[in-house]
């Protein structure tokens, strides 16, 4: 047989397998490209990734610096190792699945925690940690531990946990903490993480950036699929030995966390505490400088709160946090800063010396006092509070500061006039910030004429009936009535200046921002004389009349004092109680006291309200009695006062009272 019965290859065979062989030569030189180019041209980077996906790293939370007393023998606020459960979303093979069994383990919010879990994912961070429970109990850690290789991602963090030692003492000075928010996190990252603790009021807001330590970290190298297993030493040091399989790990590297700075207070505990017991019960605050520096030495406010209740994880937690918030009693707004109030009689003392100042008056003026004030064209009058009793008679302004003469003082305010007596307001620390360092502190208001212009053009009145000031306006501002508030602590730098010279002080908590004080710019005359009317305000061996401060009278030391009665209602609403007593308790007048003694180290300026309290005199007069006796008397200052060698005041002067 021929050749021709073998089978042909069909026709366009080998132009075919040239084709292919082209393209897999192509194909061949496109794969080697990208090996090359991964592997050479982009081999550092993805050699580092390969390396990050090797290595875990925990971060290792800094301790938050200490608050201090006055020395280190007094720890107000410092940190105790606590154990958080925290989870990773990126880590979790089943995230509701283990959201589930945490639940039943320990109790969690399942829904809140899938929120943050959804959130991580949406903000393409699923590397970082979420906060499953806080400060977990041993009880509860070791169910977690057991069920550890059904929990993928989960795992404790050993933190520092803030502690308080006083509980309620101070609280409102050293400030509460809680959670940052997402946009918080969002707007202080990398510094911050989500979980960490944040200043929210206080010394731990003012000084959240000298408080905040920086973080550290342990790199930890990890097998694919597996979770190292954080635990801590009995130091409260985190380490590492193995994964959730049980194969052993090794720290790559370790960056100790760096502790936040401390703070060393100006604050006396002890007085702090005297003060809070005697506002125990009672609505108001207690502020007492150190006259001569600005020191705040107590800074008490009732009701108070525990600032420990925002960062333990307690059983009754979510209602303590729910009392501290509490809107209407706010117990975590300090009344000494925070609130403003009318000043009552207490603004008689700026009042005098702005007049003697001024030259309005002499230390022998005098007027007389019926019981009642009348301004030419008005025809309701201004009462005095002796109206009952026929009035002062002619009083001096020594005389006028000792018994609290109306009278006297509506006559010194209209000579004055409304400017004169801001200027000295602002001035002497009212009306003004007094520039403490805390975070929140209000304002106050001395009212004045342009201040009542803006004021009703904005409330849409543009008559000028409306705009205009009014003598009347000055009278009742001149004892401390009408649109005048002032702060508990304002009054205490207005204290201070009548004790150390005439000069103003800024008051403040940290000690390492030392005195700021103002050169005199009171005459030494001037304070003689206001001095006088203040002592006589609580000599009670005398004859009738006597001060209406006689309840803060110590035998042995010169104590100087004013009382303060400020109007919460009209007349009209409590004048048909008989007795005040019945009259109640929101209608009734504040209570006001400041006082100072010139003749010991270091000289205290006390300033006190008790909300409701109805008289100074009988209220809060006593209590700066009490407060005295304890500093100087039972306790006595201690040696940290003892160093100082502060000159005393102005030499006191009898004055013929």
């Amino acid at each position: 047989m021929s050749s021709t019965t073998q089978k042909k290859r069909y026709d366009g065979f080998d132009s075919r397998m040239r084709f292919l062989a082209f393209g897999l030569l192509v194909a061949l030189g496109i794969l080697t490209a990208r090996l090359w180019h991964f592997q050479v041209v982009q081999g550092a980077k993805y050699a580092d990734v390969a390396e990050q996906q090797r290595l875990m790293n925990e971060r290792l939370q800094s301790p938050r610096g200490v608050i201090y007393g006055r020395d280190e023998s007094i720890v107000l606020a410092d940190n105790r190792a606590a154990n958080d459960l925290v989870l990773t979303p990126a880590l979790c093979r089943d995230a509701d699945q283990v959201v589930d069994q945490l639940d039943e383990l320990i109790a969690i919010d399942p829904e809140k925690l899938r929120q943050d879990i959804a959130t991580a994912e949406r903000h393409n961070t699923p590397y970082e940690q979420i906060i499953v429970k806080r400060d977990i109990t041993r009880t509860e850690l070791k169910r977690v531990e057991e069920m550890s290789f059904a929990l993928q991602g989960v795992y404790t963090v050993a933190r520092p946990q803030r502690r308080y030692y006083y509980n309620e003492t101070a609280g409102q000075i050293i400030g509460w903490m809680n959670e940052i928010d997402r946009d918080e996190w969002l707007a202080l990252r990398p510094r911050y993480h989500m979980g960490d603790m944040i200043g929210r009021s206080g010394l731990e807001m003012m000084y959240e950036e000298v408080l905040k330590g920086d973080d550290g970290a342990m790199i930890v190298s990890r097998y694919n699929g597996s979770v190292p297993q954080l635990k801590t030493d009995a130091r409260g040091i985190p380490y590492v030995e193995m994964d959730s399989k049980g194969r052993s790990l090794e720290v790559e590297k370790r960056i100790e966390p760096v502790a936040g700075g401390s703070i060393y207070t100006t604050l006396d505990v002890g007085l702090q505490q005297k003060s809070e017991q005697l506002l125990k019960g009672v609505v108001g605050a207690i502020v007492i400088l150190d006259a001569d520096t600005g020191e705040i030495l107590t800074m008490a406010s009732s009701p108070g709160y525990d600032p420990s209740v925002f960062v333990t994880n307690s059983p009754n937690r979510v209602r303590l946090v729910q009392a501290a918030l509490d809107e209407k009693t706010k117990p975590t707004v300090s009344r000494a800063y925070q609130f403003q109030y009318p000043p009552g009689s207490v603004f008689k003392v700026l009042l005098a010396i702005a007049a003697l100042e001024e030259g309005v008056i002499t230390e022998n003026t005098t007027y007389g006092c019926s019981g009642l004030f009348h301004l030419p064209g008005v025809k309701r009058p201004w009462r005095c509070w002796r109206l009952k009793y026929g009035g002062h008679g002619g009083v001096n302004v020594v005389d006028a500061l000792a018994y609290s003469c109306d009278v006297f003082f509506y006559n010194v305010g209209r000579d004055l006039g409304p400017e004169k007596i801001k200027e000295w307001s602002s001035r002497l620390g009212l009306g003004v910030k007094t520039g403490i360092d805390l975070p929140q502190e209000v304002t106050g208001l001395i009212p004045d004429p342009e201040w009542k212009k803006q004021q009703q053009l904005a409330a849409g009145k543009t008559e000028s009936w409306d705009l205009k000031w009014y003598p009347g306006e000055t009278v009742n501002m001149s004892i401390g009535q009408g649109a005048v508030a002032t702060t508990p602590l304002q009054s205490a730098v207005l204290m201070a200046a009548v004790l150390n010279g005439g000069r103003r002080v800024t008051p403040h908590l940290n000690l390492d921002l030392g005195s700021r004080v103002t050169e005199p710019f009171i005459s030494e005359e001037t304070l003689l004389i206001v001095q006088a009317g203040m002592r006589k305000c609580v000599e009670r061996d005398r004859p009738a009349p006597t001060g209406t401060g006689k309840e803060a009278k110590i035998d042995g030391l010169d104590v100087l004092g004013k009382t303060g009665t400020a109007q919460v209602a009209g007349l009209h609403h409590v004048k048909h109680y008989d007795n005040e007593d019945d009259i109640p308790y929101e209608l009734r007048d504040h209570a006001l006291f400041v006082a100072g003694v010139t003749d010991r180290l270091p000289r205290l300026a006390v300033s006190i309200i008790i909300e409701h309290g109805l008289h100074g005199s009988s209220a809060a007069a006593p209590v700066a009695r009490e407060l005295f006796e304890y500093f100087y008397q039972n306790r006595g200052p201690g040696p940290l006062y003892a160093q100082s060698q502060r000159p005393l005041s102005i030499a006191r002067r009898e004055s013929g009272e």
